[in-house]
């Protein structure tokens, strides 16, 4: 399914992650969890992993055995200026009425 937030940035793998860890930005997630939620292959998301990190994007937070989890840094101002776009255009869209 394209949302709103896909139409307007591009559907590429790499939106497709920002958008996951924005729905999810309090969360930690594995490299699988990821994968999963942006519905894109892992292989996919180790070519845009490196740029994620080093662009500040995502940060590692803890390892749970021997996985690593990662979150949405937030305290990056371009992830800050993509939660609000996020927040002021994309969420009031997908509120329901009963």
């Amino acid at each position: 399914m394209e949302t709103l937030f896909r139409k307007a940035l591009g559907d590429t793998p790499k939106i497709r992650v920002l958008e996951f860890l924005i729905e999810g930005r309090e969360l930690d997630y594995s490299i699988s969890d990821i994968a999963e939620g942006a519905e894109i292959g892992r292989t996919t998301l180790f070519r845009i992993f490196d740029d994620l990190l080093k662009t500040k994007i995502i940060m590692p937070t803890r390892q749970i055995g021997n996985a690593k989890l990662y979150k949405l840094n937030i305290d990056n101002g371009f992830v800050r200026k993509l939660i609000e776009l996020f927040d002021e255009i994309i969420m009031p869209k997908k509120k329901v009425v009963a």
